[in-house]
């Protein structure tokens, strides 16, 4: 059975993780608190700092508004890849040999720590070493995987190689790069385990807290929405899209939903692998082992900007998926799941990780995870926890925050047209004329004179009026019919069907509205 308390966290589909149970840490947080560090957000980031931290005996806070791995974590397909998402090709545009070849390092380092911190703390997450095979869609540019294959090696990949075909039985793939040394495992059953050893290094997790600010200083103190205050000597903000920055970094990254289905499959009838094609947006593709008799082909793809592209419904993603996967793995039995989650694209490829722009030193946060969340969490955690450490990491400019991004500047500026676009929607009607149009179960814009309200029919037929009005700068939201979420088309930020924040950057519910004289 699926545990309802996390999916509901990040919307209301389930993904093929969601069976395992997490504590719930829901210890009262006393009314004030001392720690070497407090941790925002409970995901695999924050989850990883927090762990390496004890390691050093630091006396660690973690809090989070949800349950533990409620979030993206939860969402993932757990690729561990040094492998880029973004290519090779494309990243040495932007950060030069230097830069890839510290992207690759510190992605294969990242690798790296998941399978020893398994080792150490004997995690049972299906830890995997796999190999990864990158290969074209039809008619796809035949020079492109050579090109990537020159890049890889420049990044310090040198065994990467270019084969006739990836190793599937049911298609030919033409050819492919094959990534060797990569690496899956169950995100969750993995977090699981690192809140254990939290918990026995004397480590605190706290959940249903929201930090409601931060207080600058040395030391700082996170205050949170029920007015507890946890003084630290430093703060990790590691809460997917960052709390702490108004604008500075929503600008320099954007939202994106994905869409993942699963089908089970005969035992042995697909090799284990990381399988992704370069279609825009691209296809990826890995097993999960169930039991002894049968797998899960996991297949994701269709991605979207957060909050936008909606005339196209989820459905409609689902059966893309379902068509192109069935064409290409014919063995593939039922589909048992579908769901979707959310990525951080930064406008030059690369994560922010480091010191806060515009806070004291002794702030810190973990965002940008260009889709490929488990390694760039790891990877950050190891970062940030040399830096509190003191301790130099060669990674430290490469993931800089504050580091200028002109070289991408083509990026920054189409998708912040985009955004700016977004603001129109003040001008529209609405999604209904009425309420009375909203179905039990749905939710839609509605306007109401100068005002836009985002309002939810429940099952039991009650309407639930929010403004529209993203709490973080203003963008109407719109309704995730897949997810039942409101989501911001600007920034992304998420919020329940009943207006409570799910995902930064905002930090505050949708305001309370009224209905009069409304069905």
């Amino acid at each position: 059975m699926a545990n309802k308390s996390i999916a509901n966290d990040s919307g209301a589909s389930f993904s093929v993780w969601m069976h395992t149970r997490l504590p719930a840490y829901k210890q009262e947080l006393p009314a004030s608190c001392e720690a070497d560090v407090c941790v925002i957000g409970a995901g695999i980031a924050g989850i990883t700092t927090a762990y390496l931290l004890g390691l050093e005996g630091r006396r660690v806070v973690v809090i989070d508004d949800g349950p533990i791995a409620g979030g993206e974590t939860s969402r993932t397909t757990a690729h561990l890849a040094s492998a880029q998402d973004d290519r090779f090709t494309f990243l040495e545009r932007y950060h030069g040999a230097a830069g890839i070849k510290l992207i690759a390092q510190s992605h294969a380092a990242a690798i790296d720590r998941i399978e020893s911190i398994c080792t150490r703390e004997s995690i049972d997450c299906d830890f995997r070493r796999v190999d990864g095979y990158l290969f074209n869609p039809p008619g796809g540019p035949s020079k492109f995987l050579e090109e990537e294959r020159k890049a890889a090696q420049r990044a310090g990949l040198t065994t990467v190689e270019l084969l006739p075909r990836a190793p599937l039985p049911s298609f030919d793939t033409g050819p492919a790069l094959r990534f060797p040394n990569q690496g899956q495992f169950d995100p969750l059953r993995y977090v699981r385990g690192l809140a254990a050893a939290i918990d026995k290094q004397g480590g605190h997790l706290y959940t249903g807290v929201r930090a409601e600010k931060i207080e600058a200083g040395s030391p700082a103190c996170v205050v949170t929405a029920t007015g507890q205050r946890i003084t630290a000597k430093s703060v990790v903000v590691a809460t997917n899209a960052p709390i702490n920055s108004l604008v500075s970094l929503p600008l320099k990254q954007a939202a994106y939903r994905s869409y993942v289905i699963g089908f089970t499959v005969p035992k042995g009838a697909i090799p284990l692998g990381l399988y992704w094609d370069t279609e825009d947006p691209y296809h990826y593709v890995r097993l999960v082992e169930e039991s002894a008799t049968s797998d899960v082909l996991i297949v994701g793809g269709e991605d979207h900007k957060t909050g936008q592209d909606e005339q196209l419904d989820q459905q409609t993603r689902f059966d893309r998926l379902e068509k192109w996967t069935r064409e290409r793995f014919p063995m593939v039995g039922e589909l048992g799941q579908k769901w979707s989650g959310q990525v951080m694209e930064p406008v030059d490829g690369v994560g922010f990780i480091g010191r806060s722009p515009g806070h004291d030193a002794n702030v810190y946060l973990i965002t940008g995870d260009s889709g490929q969340g488990m390694t760039h969490a790891t990877l950050g955690a190891m970062l940030v926890t040399d830096l509190i450490g003191g301790r130099p990491n060669p990674w430290e400019t490469l993931y800089d925050p504050s580091r200028n991004i002109v070289r991408a500047v083509g990026e920054f500026l189409r998708e912040n047209a985009n955004v700016a676009a977004q603001y129109l929607d003040w001008l529209g009607k609405g999604d209904v004329a009425a309420v009375s149009e909203i179905k039990p179960g749905t939710g839609a814009i509605v306007r109401k004179g100068a005002r836009l309200l985002a309002v939810y029919r429940d099952e039991l037929g009650l309407c639930h009026a929010r403004s529209a009005a993203c709490t973080h700068l203003g963008g109407v939201v719109s309704w995730n019919a897949l997810e039942k979420t409101w989501d911001c088309p600007c920034h992304g930020a998420r919020y329940s069907a009943l207006g409570r924040l799910l995902n930064g950057p905002a930090k505050h519910d949708l305001a309370v509205a009224e209905l009069k004289d409304e069905p």
